[in-house]
């Protein structure tokens, strides 16, 4: 049976001040990561004279996997941080934190010392994402929880729709610029947490004595100490297997040191078992797992976000390199006038930015290939390496009609000033020839084109939450999978002839990203609605901070990957089709197995909330 819920106004004036502050300061950090994590890829796969770091797609993968995965695992330990020593404390110290760590992001070019960097940025969000979640499972109640969960996931894309316009715009005067404006949202969050959050009513507690310790906290939601160590150094395992920082460490040694590690689990439970009498250490208890339907359940949410990344790590890269966004160029040079149109002030230059570093490239580039051509050393491999280089730089060609322009190009020079003369006219004319191109055939920024994900979710959320809250939430979530598994997988059908190549339909890739996001309003607040629902008062962080566990795996999964079937599929065998359908059928098959989850393991007999199933 469905409770009667109060009417939508009536549940938005119930809120207390604490959940508004807590959604505006969500807002402002969404800024920050998605301002920065929606050009990561373009940052650090692009070339150095571009201004990026010149990463490879691999170790892309393993930044955008690994880092995350941390990100989201530690907020099992800053959850309980938080329920102890209070959430506007936690809030203070996390700005802090990132204030640092974006800024930092921009001072690092090699990989081990950006990855640094980047691993301050994930300890800064751990400590700020279980305790504003936390903020508003605490404030909210069974009549206001569905809707107060599904204006927080608008505020938290309406972040995400606004950083990466934000990031788009400033990138094309400079990459530093992002990370500064990164570092000072952050700012702005510490000041509204000193001035005017204060924390919500906690229920009291036991004295200082008799409370678990940290570590203590956070193993008892799934079991004790033992079951924590022991997941904890599967968890190790995957993440050293990741980062292929070790090169021996590969992923059949990981499973089989995994097997091994379980083993000597159980084969210690086995002696521990039988002693007479057992020692009061906790190390000395055996492995317990006391909430295996919610271990469960997060594992299969991992699933689920594994998926859910790869409309944040591979489809910028995938629209860069695969995606015709010409048309959307179009359509914003219709709103230019007469004075703007063609030039760098125009609506069109500031969607598809090209930045002078990148002007630059194309212009030693084509005069490279202008250079060739006089030499006779100019084939179709030579240009065939150079359309995918320049896409790099936003500007897409053929190889076949660089090939005519270059050709062109260099006999007019030629015809124009004999001898060596003809040299000098040509390199001239680089930067003319740059110019005609960029105009021709400059691209739409792609971090714009994935806003489509977060504006959808800040104009519908709230119908879409509406609806949710009539349905069980099992259902919802199925629903929600089912229909972002299907906006996931679209983009197979995206390509141009065999559905690969150039000349990718960006209308087909729009559409499977308004899908998916229909899919993401239904899924992912219900998630995390539903695991604010069972936590017990006083222990809301902390449960938010497990639910984050769900993330770090689907993180460290997603990320790795992306950089396996990406290098692969699509960059190698130029096969993103496949990639894509290889995304979409596991989003369709977790939908699948919570199907079963929901009629095999959720229980049927115990006293329901609203919307429980």
């Amino acid at each position: 049976m469905h409770e009667d819920r109060p009417s939508l106004l009536k549940q938005i004036r119930s809120y207390p001040r604490a959940f508004w502050v807590a959604n505006i300061m969500e807002i402002f950090e969404r800024l920050s990561w998605y301002g920065w994590f929606t050009v990561m890829a373009l940052y650090v796969t692009s070339p150095v004279e571009n201004g990026g770091l010149g990463f490879s797609t691999e170790q892309r993968g393993i930044l955008q996997g690994v880092v995350p995965f941390l990100l989201y695992l530690f907020p099992v330990i800053t959850g309980a941080l938080a329920d102890r020593f209070g959430f506007r404390r936690m809030f203070i110290i996390s700005f802090l934190v990132m204030i640092v760590a974006y800024y930092l992001l921009g001072q690092f070019t090699t990989f081990g010392s950006f990855f640094v960097a980047f691993l301050l940025v994930a300890v800064g969000a751990a400590l700020f994402k279980p305790v504003v979640v936390g903020t508003v499972a605490t404030v909210t109640t069974a009549a206001n929880s569905v809707l107060g969960f599904g204006i927080f996931y608008m505020m938290v894309n309406l972040g995400g729709f606004l950083g990466p316009l934000v990031a788009g715009r400033v990138r094309g005067v400079s990459w530093e610029l992002v990370f500064i404006a990164c570092a000072g949202w952050a700012a702005i969050n510490l000041l509204i947490a000193v001035f005017f959050y204060r924390d919500p009513p906690q229920p009291e507690t036991s004295s200082e004595d008799d409370r678990p310790s940290i570590l203590e906290s956070a193993a008892e939601v799934l079991g004790n100490i033992r079951f924590f160590i022991a997941v904890g150094g599967v968890l190790i395992a995957l993440m050293a297997a990741g980062s292929e920082l070790i090169d021996s460490f590969d992923w059949p040694t990981c499973l089989v040191t995994c097997v091994v590690w379980i083993a000597l689990n159980f084969a210690y439970d086995a002696v521990l078992r039988s002693r007479p009498t057992r020692s009061a250490s906790a190390l000395a208890e055996p492995m317990k797992c006391s909430n295996w339907r919610f271990a469960v359940f997060l594992l299969l949410m991992s699933g689920f976000w594994t998926s859910y990344n790869q409309i944040f790590y591979t489809m910028t890269e995938y629209i860069r390199d695969f995606v015709d966004t010409r048309p959307l160029v179009e359509v914003a040079e219709s709103f230019d006038d007469d004075a703007t149109r063609g030039t760098e002030d125009g609506w069109a230059a500031s969607v598809a930015t090209v930045s002078e570093s990148e002007r630059k490239t194309i212009a030693r580039e084509l005069n490279e290939l202008v250079e060739r051509d006089r030499d006779g050393e100019l084939d179709d491999t030579a240009l065939q390496a150079a359309s995918r280089k320049l896409l790099q730089s936003k500007l897409r060609i053929t190889a076949t009609d660089l090939g005519e322009e270059i050709r062109s190009h260099s006999s007019q020079s030629a015809t124009a000033a004999p001898g060596d003369t003809a040299t000098a006219t040509a390199t001239a004319g680089a930067d003319s020839l740059a110019d005609r191109l960029i105009d021709e055939g400059r691209q739409f920024n792609p971090e714009y084109i994935v806003a489509i994900n977060f504006g959808a979710i800040v104009v519908f959320q709230l119908i879409v939450s509406t609806f949710v809250g009539r349905l069980p939430r099992f259902t919802a979530m199925i629903l929600g999978m089912v229909v972002a598994g299907i906006g996931v997988g679209l983009p197979a059908f995206a390509g141009g002839a065999g559905m690969v190549g150039l000349g990718g339909s960006i209308w087909i890739v729009a559409l499977s990203l308004l899908i998916f996001s229909f899919g993401e309003m239904m899924a992912s607040p219900t998630s995390q609605e539903y695991v604010g629902r069972i936590a017990p008062d006083g222990k809301k962080a902390l449960y938010m901070g497990y639910y984050f566990v769900s993330m770090a795996l689907g993180n460290l999964f997603g990320g790795i990957l992306s950089g396996q079937l990406y290098g692969t599929l699509a960059r190698d065998e130029q096969r993103p089709e496949l990639m894509w359908a290889i995304f979409g059928g596991l989003m369709l098959a977790v939908a699948g197995a919570f199907l079963l989850y929901n009629r095999l393991a959720v229980p049927k007999t115990r006293p329901v909330a609203a919307g429980d199933n």
